[in-house]
């Protein structure tokens, strides 16, 4: 009898999704004292939960359930079944549990298999601190996206008379599993998933949790995949439940009825309706107008800023300096050291339709650092990217931090005719020695595409933004424009930062 080959699995944190039902009439006809009692523990309980006092790490996040099946989840992760036994019991000494009941539950474990990576599991095949092993660490100890939506379900392959997952080849079943994921590519920057094992914890066998901004790009992927054998032969579902996340700050508020999110509290990244990046702070460096009063908004300072600008011949791009989202960090690192975890990252992220290209860049000056810049068609994707790239090896910054007494540019896509590359760093010689003598100018770097000599870009910092625009004034940058013109293949674009 012929044993058909299971995948190797390696389990990361453990996953608890805590369902409750709240009891509306013992919390309307409660007195007022033992309410305030339990809004307050139950923020206490709550808050010290999503900031993981509890445990060495992981994560946990609150959602107001949407429908009839429960009122309020609270999802943790968190390393050991221990830490999870004691969350779920130290919640029932709050005074708000009182009022709850468990709705539902489903426990899992976050896991990576040998569909993804056979050489991950191959005791004599080392894989090197790369892009993959970061993403598998990633799968492992994820973090929560700070998203509004989310959609959980549990699901096992099917095991009929007809279809049975578990009598197919290995080979067949990494096939239909790859051309699965494919489908998901698609949905990169919209939605986000947390993938967790639940073979002999649970009902069912896995746990799919899915987040987004937008309830819509959910449903769209799920109904995409239907579709694709891999669901439609071999998928069965449970039940799925929809819910909305919020801060446990805003307890009384969903208690009370009342929006939450709040209008207008800044508490949670999405209160006013902005979606921002995620995964630990980063953002998008090219989405954000850091200027001189440290305001982030889309305002019209953006916009005249942009307008003079375009006035005087220079393309500022949309919105903020790029039709691409782009996030670029300086690392310290040798050169040759670092393209190497690049280009394992690289081939990752080419998987997404999103990506448009992530590049190290060389400095011209040995002062300063080597870039890293990657582009992408969203700034969900682009800020994700960042979460990665800032792992890499030495990085001192990331552009757009906020460095409250200077500002910066970075002009990008300074492709240049081959045989007119001597003539463009000669130029860049010539200017860099007109922006010496500047007031309020700091520096300007000239970095290189390491694997394209003709692709360059320069980073300039100033004393204010007001310093820059004296630059972009002047007759000695509009010779530049003209002559740019004559030996670029494309037109440069210019960002802004901080």
């Amino acid at each position: 009898m012929d044993r058909r080959q299971p995948p190797q699995t390696e389990e990361g944190w453990y996953v608890l999704h805590d369902f409750r039902s709240i009891d509306w009439d013992a919390w309307r006809g409660a007195p007022e004292r033992r309410r305030s009692q339990a809004i307050d523990e139950g923020i206490d309980y709550l808050q010290s939960s999503v900031a993981v006092r509890d445990a060495d790490a992981g994560e946990s996040a609150v959602f107001s359930v949407l429908g009839h099946k429960a009122d309020l989840l609270v999802l943790h992760l968190r390393p050991t079944l221990s830490d999870i036994d004691t969350l779920e019991r130290r919640f029932e000494h709050t005074a708000l549990a009182e009022f709850t009941e468990r709705a539902d539950s489903y426990l899992s474990v976050t896991e990576v298999s040998g569909y993804m990576s056979q050489d991950y599991f191959d005791e004599d095949s080392e894989v090197e601190d790369t892009g993959l092993e970061r993403y598998i660490e990633s799968r492992l100890k994820p973090e929560i996206p700070d998203s509004d939506f989310l959609s959980f379900y549990p699901m096992s392959k099917r095991r009929g008379p007809d279809h049975n997952w578990y009598e197919l080849p290995f080979d067949e079943r990494a096939d239909y599993l790859a051309n699965h994921g494919e489908i998901g590519k698609d949905y990169a920057g919209r939605v986000t998933q947390i993938i967790s094992g639940s073979v002999g914890l649970d009902d069912f066998e896995w746990g799919i949790t899915l987040f987004g901004d937008d309830p819509t790009d959910v449903k769209e992927l799920l109904y995409e995949m239907r579709f694709d054998p891999s669901s439609s032969r071999f998928a069965e579902f449970g039940r799925f439940l929809s819910a909305r996340r919020f801060p446990p700050e805003h307890l009384e508020a969903f208690l009370a009825g009342e929006t939450v999110p709040q209008e207008g509290d800044d508490a949670h990244p999405h209160a006013s309706g902005d979606a921002e990046g995620h995964h630990g702070g980063h953002h998008d460096a090219a989405s954000s107008d850091h200027g001189d009063d440290g305001d982030h908004a889309h305002g019209s300072d953006d916009d005249d800023l942009r307008s003079e600008l375009e006035d005087i011949g220079v393309y500022a791009g949309q919105p903020h300096g790029e039709d691409v989202h782009a996030v670029v960090l300086y690392s310290a690192a040798d050169a040759e050291a670092l393209f190497e975890e690049v280009e394992g990252l690289r081939e990752n992220f080419d998987h997404y339709d999103t990506h448009v290209k992530t590049a190290v860049y060389e400095p011209r000056g040995e002062s300063s650092e080597t870039a890293v810049v990657s582009l992408w068609d969203t700034e969900r994707a682009a800020s994700t990217a960042a979460g990665f790239l800032a792992d890499l090896p030495d990085i001192v910054r990331q552009a757009g931090d906020n460095e409250s007494d200077s500002w910066g540019t970075m002009g990008m896509f300074y492709t240049v005719e081959p045989d007119h590359r001597g003539d463009f760093v000669d130029t860049f010689g010539d200017v860099a020695g007109v922006l010496t003598d500047m007031e309020g100018h700091r520096k300007t770097d000239l970095l290189v595409n390491r694997e394209d000599d003709n692709d360059m870009f320069i980073a300039s910092r100033w004393d204010a933004r007001e310093d820059a625009m004296q630059f972009f004034r002047s007759d000695a940058f509009s010779e530049t424009v003209e002559f740019g013109r004559d030996i670029l293949t494309d037109r440069p674009r210019h960002v802004f930062l901080a």
